[in-house]
């Protein structure tokens, strides 16, 4: 009784700020599509940094790791990462935590709108670092962006090769957001250590959709 008992007040923060926040739309300034970095100065510098300094992210640069991870890219619809078949079974959130002109919380990335919808106001990061095994990297991260992935999407057309596609695509999608971090002065690493059923409840994902991977995002700790 105790165990359902702890269960329910885990889950209730993220399941009532979910249907009380779901309808806030938070328009994102345009991506930036001429930076001043080279691709190739970017896969030469890039590393994994854990740790991370107090120093807010700009709204502006969220905008550009969002969009660099699941950004639409043509008129077709087509995206910043490959996927079988153009099927797009990933899902974007954001975990906001400290984003000049952004209210700290939840959010899910709406790449038709380049926008995000507020999931909650409330803000799950030492949730998401219990989940995560403690990682100093999830409690320090100014921002940390999850990858999800609906594999049901996939497998309408590709049956049992479903899974592997998913999982190359969120592969794809999660070098993107790195090496734009990277462009961007910011700090990442890809985390796959954590409680999958820890995180669904953080988030409050539905149904069949899994987490794949979590990258905390902040400024270069001094």
């Amino acid at each position: 009784m105790k165990l359902l008992r702890s269960l329910a007040l885990f889950l209730l923060p993220t399941l009532f700020n979910h249907a009380a926040a779901a309808e806030v739309i938070i328009e994102l300034p345009p991506a930036q599509l001429k930076g001043g970095g080279a691709l190739e100065q970017a896969l030469q510098t890039r590393r994994s940094v854990r740790h991370y300094s107090n120093a807010a992210l700009e709204l502006a640069e969220v905008a550009q790791l969002a969009w660099a991870a699941q950004g639409i890219t043509d008129p077709q619809g087509y995206r910043t990462a490959p996927s079988a078949g153009a099927l797009y079974p990933l899902e974007l959130y954001l975990l906001a935590a400290r984003v000049t002109g952004l209210e700290p919380g939840l959010y899910h990335y709406l790449p038709a709108q380049h926008a995000l919808q507020q999931i909650s106001s409330h803000n799950p990061q030492t949730r998401l670092a219990i989940a995560g095994y403690n990682q100093g990297a999830l409690r320090k991260a100014a921002a940390v962006f999850v990858i999800t992935g609906l594999e049901q999407r996939t497998a309408r057309k590709y049956g049992k090769r479903a899974a592997r596609y998913v999982y190359i695509e969120a592969g794809h999608a999660g070098q993107n957001l790195l090496l734009q971090a990277n462009a961007l002065g910011l700090g990442s690493v890809v985390i796959g250590a954590f409680n999958d059923g820890a995180v669904k409840a953080a988030l409050g994902l539905k149904g069949g959709e899994q987490p794949i991977s979590l990258l905390p995002v902040g400024r270069h700790e001094e």
